[in-house]
């Protein structure tokens, strides 16, 4: 398997007081994840704590029992598949009952991507609007797909994607963990190939800067990912910092 190079940084931006995102890295175990809470007085910032929490410690947890000899996930599906699936349902099972026990933490929930790199594979799963990218040989691509109501009108024909990025609707979710005792993950595979760069972003990155933006960024720091995360978040403050803004970049090499 190729080396990997993870980092990652996040901030609060220009206009929140607090920053409800948060992001995990275990770059030894092949492991990143990323998530955007959202619920009132700071119940963002638990749900999406415990959402990294939960899944890092499951993973970790499966992984190692499984290193010796992998159990088959059945379905076709990989083994690394099916943990990422299981983790997240079992973060959105504590995120639930812990909205459901504790009344100031009523109505919390968090988006989640979360990627696992193994035997050249990339294995992504998303809940929400956080996003995973891939850049190769100069062209930006986007893995995962957003729950949002923006991307239904989008894939329905009725928005375009100028109107989609200036929609007064862009941040409405259609998944999130901890909103229903029970979620849908989407996860996919993919192959990866020295030399790429996967980035995983909240939409404080993408509802500000374009696809073509971000792709010019990693051009330029395509050999230093630390300078191309804190260049993303320049840029976005730089243009007024609307909302948390928070990037893990991990290069294959």
């Amino acid at each position: 398997m190729s080396s990997l190079h993870m980092t990652g940084k996040t901030d609060t931006g220009m206009v929140r007081d607090h920053n409800e995102d948060c992001f995990l890295i275990v770059p030894e175990s092949g492991i990143a994840i990323l998530a955007d809470g959202m619920g009132g007085h700071l119940a963002g910032e638990v749900a999406s704590a415990m959402a990294i929490d939960r899944v890092t410690h499951y993973l970790l947890n499966a992984f190692a029992i499984a290193h010796a000899a992998k159990p088959a996930a059945g379905n076709g599906a990989s083994f690394e598949s099916a943990a990422l699936v299981e983790a997240i349902k079992a973060a959105n099972t504590a995120i639930h009952d812990a909205s459901m026990s504790r009344p100031e933490q009523s109505g919390m929930g968090t988006t989640i991507v979360a990627a696992a790199f193994h035997d050249n594979t990339l294995t992504v799963a998303h809940v929400g609007d956080s996003r995973l990218y891939r850049y190769r040989n100069g062209v930006l691509s986007q893995v995962t797909e957003d729950h949002s109501m923006v991307q239904e009108l989008l894939r329905r024909g009725l928005m375009t994607p100028e109107e989609a990025r200036t929609s007064l609707n862009r941040n409405l979710v259609t998944r999130a963990l901890g909103i229903d005792p029970m979620v849908e993950v989407d996860v996919r595979e993919q192959q990866y190939e020295d030399g790429d760069i996967y980035l995983l972003c909240s939409d404080g990155l993408n509802d500000v800067l374009t696809d073509e933006e971000i792709a010019a960024v990693l051009a330029q720091y395509r050999d230093n990912m630390e300078s191309a995360a804190q260049q993303f978040i320049a840029d976005v403050n730089a243009r007024g910092g609307p909302d948390n803004v928070s990037i893990v970049l991990i290069h294959t090499d």
